[in-house]
């Protein structure tokens, strides 16, 4: 399948060349309409039994295990935000087997910051020590380095590793299955954070086997605020979560029970959902926008993007830009670093004056298109760069 722009499907206002979906995704119509449904559906009340509190989540948790290609739907707990997936991996770190003071945690450099704060308290509490894998100072082979610099870092006493396919403020792409292997050789917990890569990018969380994936919905996933999910692996079967909430019982489906408590949770990742999971806003309108995503398919999506940008890439380099090769960049989020004597505020000015919207993090400069950008999008952000 080849997919043509669908901005049609989107409600993005004419004259934009809105290029950040990295910083936010717009709606889908299809999302705005389940939202809206959503909702009506709290105005008539009388119409939310007990099955209703189930019945929103399950489509969910379904949907995400095919995006990442998980056989077990109940390894999908919903999130309302990253640090709140971290905090669960947080908590169960200090549980882990063999976890003893002086490991380290790697996390690579300019990381985002609530994959970073996550491990303050726990990193204090077990004498644990957080250590930051650096990029290399020059740009040649800049991303192959820094995947081998990576890699050689994990050891025996590394005791978690904690990093995003795709690096948040450049496009950098880290081979996971090769550090997904060492991390299980030295006994390590992968993490990722796919906040950056998972609905844009194919993933398969059997080649890679994470502990755990923590994944918010309002970038990539085209999902709203405030929505997101997390895959737990067998690591966390028996762990703790955050929260001691009714739901997350066995036995919650039927209320007249409620009084009688429970200690035991519901089986896999369902005792780590936030509560109040059931949200009969927000899951619709989640539900909607990785349907749409796995209709059109990943590898469709990432293809389009990679259309987009190839061309124009390779004149913005003719230029004197910089940007990483291929595969040490991601297709659908490249970090474009400017040319030595360009001034990056008269970009910026000139770029606010063609209505394009791009992001600016650290010395890259962030271009992020989707399925409703075309080539005038594309156009405008390269007459914009090349003053």
């Amino acid at each position: 399948m080849s997919l043509t722009c669908q901005k049609h499907l989107f409600s993005l206002e004419d004259g934009i060349h809105y290029i950040n979906c990295a910083t936010m995704s717009p709606n889908l119509k299809s999302v705005e309409e389940a939202g809206i449904q959503g909702i009506l559906r709290k105005s008539q009340p009388q119409r939310i039994t007990q099955e209703s509190f189930f019945e929103t989540t399950a489509p969910v948790q379904e949907a995400y295990s095919k995006l990442i290609n998980c056989p077990e739907p109940k390894r999908i707990a919903l999130i309302p935000s990253t640090s709140y997936g971290m905090a669960i991996v947080a908590k169960n770190l200090a549980f882990k087997a063999g976890l003893a003071s002086g490991q380290e945690i790697l996390m690579v450099h300019e990381e985002f910051p609530s994959d970073v704060y996550a491990w303050e308290e726990i990193a204090e509490d077990k004498g644990l020590s957080i250590r930051y894998i650096l990029p290399p100072d020059t740009l040649e082979n800049r991303g192959k380095i820094w995947n081998e610099r990576l890699l050689d870092a994990v050891n025996q006493n590394t005791c978690m590793v904690v990093v995003s396919p795709t690096h948040w403020a450049d496009g950098t792409r880290f081979d996971l299955v090769t550090l997904g292997a060492r991390c299980r050789e030295v006994g390590a917990w992968l993490i990722l954070d796919g906040t950056q890569s998972i609905g844009a990018m194919p993933f398969d969380v059997q080649q890679v086997q994470p502990d755990a994936i923590i994944n918010v919905g309002y970038k990539w996933l085209l999902g709203p605020y405030s929505a997101g999910a997390a895959y737990f692996g067998p690591a966390f079967d028996e762990g703790r979560p955050l929260e001691r909430n009714w739901i997350n019982r066995v036995g919650s489906e039927e209320f007249k029970n409620l009084v009688n408590y429970q200690t035991e949770y519901r089986p896999f990742a369902d005792r780590y959902n936030v509560g109040e999971r059931s949200n009969f806003i927000l899951n619709p309108m989640f539900c909607a926008s990785l349907t749409q995503i796995l209709d059109w398919g990943v590898e469709n999506i990432e293809a389009y993007c990679h259309q987009l940008l190839e061309e124009p890439l390779k004149l913005l380099q003719e230029k004197g830009f910089w940007v990483d090769d291929l595969p040490y960049r991601s297709k659908h989020l490249v970090g474009l670093r400017i040319p030595p004597q360009a001034d990056i505020a008269q970009i910026q000015a000139s770029l606010k004056a063609r209505n394009v919207q791009v992001s600016f993090r650290g010395q890259a400069i962030r271009i992020a298109p989707h399925v409703y950008n075309d080539m005038n999008d594309i156009d405008a952000l390269v007459e914009g760069l090349i003053l």
